[in-house]
């Protein structure tokens, strides 16, 4: 019998090595892989007297540094940093032991501060370094590699509350430190200029739009992927900032599975780890959990926003590897399965829930929310979400009384996927099951049509009433090919009706009229890529042209926004400035942000179809 694993070994194998930026606790900390050997920039100021160990982007404060993420390419990164009247530049180019880390200044205080290359190895690996204040020697994997700098020594400091060995040089000029072999100054500039040249050239396109959104899409990945020693694996979560917080990562379901899909545009290897380590957090019941944390921690009373076979099949129409495939159908399927015997109402329709567990860490989010309707609202990924408000929750059934048009539609998107899926891997078994599923769940989203109101509307099982709040998930009942081309017109006027959802910013996360739309908090109002970029989906194959170009412009337009001013790609945007920063809460890093580049990709036939 075939190893369906083995194939995804023989990836980590080979993609575990040479330099990576994959230290979650700083992006200017690099690791010689498989080794842990890491060399990290750190900055002594003497103005004041700070020592900045670790640098993250988007961290906020008065005292915080500010990063401007440039090329992340892998064999070549450029970052701008600023910290307390200190501006400075760094590149790195890469390929295989080398390693140039240049570094320029922008900015200096009247005091040189001190450059420190930190050196030690990463979790709890073996090894040594030694050596003085021009080269060191560290030895690792039965070999030894040399670290040198060149510049200015600085006035001697041991003060410094570095615990290993390290490489010190006066921040008043360009300086570098290297790997390797010895090289001149010269040579050092050649070999960062050929990487830079050739990043450069990559993104060479007829239209510098689609090639400033493919250079975001990749920078916004790169950045956040890291090394999760305890599984032995490489992730890429939503942001180094949510992961330092958790126990060194956060796994969220659908952000994971969106990042895949990011991924297959550049880098196939990171994009199948990404779908194969989101699968592999499935629980004993049989689904996909809502988070899992670096501490164990996983919300084991909800699970999340099926679209995982969906983007699977996605990465699969950009790479034609049916490998991956095969080696997540079974626990898709078993996800499927899960959300029809928990999740479905008798009218077939879905709804939102979360079961009853006992808590293992005592954490918030195992207690707060658990089989209550909070809990459900999370399920949906729409936390705080003016759907939700003040709808009851069935404590038998462990669900909201709430027959919910965007879960119907998702779910149908999910068994269309996997009859699609079914059918390259040759199960014609399951794919009639699955379509004998998706057949019944289309029954129930029909139930959801209101004919008087010309759309479709989430439905209170306690009264039967239709519910009047509005969100782009509304929209998800087009993932039914069944829908009566009479009724796109109707559905279209929602869009662009500016009581509703139309604006110059699109699409707010709540219908504009609801007084929950000036919060601007969250999912109260403010604008997510992964809304947007669902609704996409679901219009293409209805022919909704004029819908569906505006969209991709918008989406295009509040991306650009924000990327070419500060290098942001946020976690959510103002519906009513387009601006990310105007909240505390909105991530300045969060890579399904890019989901808005995508989107125009996608209208520039850049990126194929998901759906045949």
């Amino acid at each position: 019998m075939k190893d369906i694993a083995a194939p995804y070994e023989e990836l980590k194998r080979r993609y575990m090595t040479g330099w990576k930026t994959w230290n979650v606790n700083s992006i200017l900390s690099y690791v010689y892989m498989p080794y842990g050997l890491t060399l990290s920039l750190c900055l002594k100021e003497y103005k004041n007297g700070g020592y900045l160990r670790e640098v993250l982007i988007g961290r906020q404060g008065p005292d915080a540094e500010r990063v401007f993420p440039g090329a992340h390419s892998g064999d070549y990164t450029q970052a701008r940093v600023q910290w307390r009247g200190l501006d400075f530049t760094v590149e790195t180019a890469s390929k295989e032991e080398r390693l140039v880390i240049l570094i320029q200044p922008l900015a200096c205080q009247p005091y040189p501060a001190m450059i420190v290359l930190e050196t030690g190895f990463l979790w709890n690996l073996s090894g040594q370094v030694q050596g003085d204040t021009r080269v060191l020697t560290a030895c690792c994997g039965g070999k030894n590699l040399a670290i040198r700098s060149v510049g200015t020594l600085p006035k001697e400091d041991p003060n410094l509350p570095a615990m290993n060995k390290w490489l010190p040089l006066a921040f008043k000029e360009p300086v570098i430190f290297y790997t390797g072999d010895e090289m001149s100054p010269d040579e050092l500039f050649a070999f960062v200029k050929d990487k830079r040249e050739a990043y450069c050239a990559r993104w060479e396109t007829e239209d510098k739009t689609v090639g400033s959104l493919y250079e975001a899409i990749m920078c916004g990945v790169n950045w956040n992927t890291i090394y999760d020693a305890k599984n032995k694996r490489i992730i890429s979560p939503v942001s180094r900032i949510w992961s330092v917080g958790a126990g060194g990562y956060v796994l969220f379901c659908w952000d994971s599975y969106f990042v895949s899909l990011l991924a297959s545009l550049f880098d196939h290897d990171l994009a199948y780890a990404n779908l194969i380590e989101i699968t592999a957090e499935k629980t004993l019941a049989g689904f996909i959990p809502n988070l899992t944390y670096g501490t164990g921690q996983q919300s084991l009373d909800r699970s999340q926003t099926p679209v995982g076979s969906a983007m699977a099949l996605a990465v699969y129409r950009i790479t034609n590897d049916l490998w991956p495939l095969n080696h997540l159908y079974s626990d898709l399927l078993e996800w499927n399965t899960w959300f029809y015997n928990h999740r479905m109402h008798p009218s077939g329709a879905l709804g939102w829930g979360s079961n009853p567990f006992e808590s293992v860490y005592g954490n918030k989010w195992e207690v707060d929310g658990v089989n209550n309707r909070f809990g459900a609202a999370l399920e949906s990924g729409l936390d705080n979400s003016p759907m939700y408000d003040n709808i009851p929750f069935d404590k038998e059934k462990h669900m909201l009384c709430l027959e919910d048009v965007g879960l119907t539609g998702l779910f149908i998107l999910d068994c269309r996927a996997l009859e699609q899926i079914s059918d390259l891997i040759g199960d014609k078994k399951n794919a009639q099951v699955l379509r004998k599923r998706r057949e019944k769940v289309e029954k129930g989203l029909e139930e959801l049509w209101n004919e008087e109101q010309g759309f479709y509307f989430n439905r209170r099982t306690d009264t039967g009433e239709f519910s009047q709040v509005l969100s782009p998930t509304n929209f998800y009942a087009l993932f039914s090919r069944q829908i009566p081309r009479e009724r796109l017109k109707r559905i279209e006027a929602y869009y662009f009706d500016p009581e509703v959802f139309y604006g110059d910013w699109m699409i707010p996360s709540v219908m504009r009229c609801h007084p929950a739309f000036q919060e601007q908090d969250y999912w109260r109002g403010r604008i997510w890529a992964p809304l947007n970029f669902l609704v996409y989906l679901a219009l293409q194959g209805h022919n909704m042209l004029s819908m569906q170009h505006d969209l991709a412009s918008k989406s295009k337009s509040l991306f650009l926004k924000e990327w070419l001013e500060y290098r942001h790609i946020h976690e959510n945007y103002s519906a009513i400035t387009g601006e990310g920063c105007d909240k505390k809460n909105s991530d300045r890093f969060y890579h399904w942000g890019a989901l808005l580049a995508i989107i125009w990709l996608m209208e520039c036939g850049e990126v194929p179809p998901i759906m045949n």
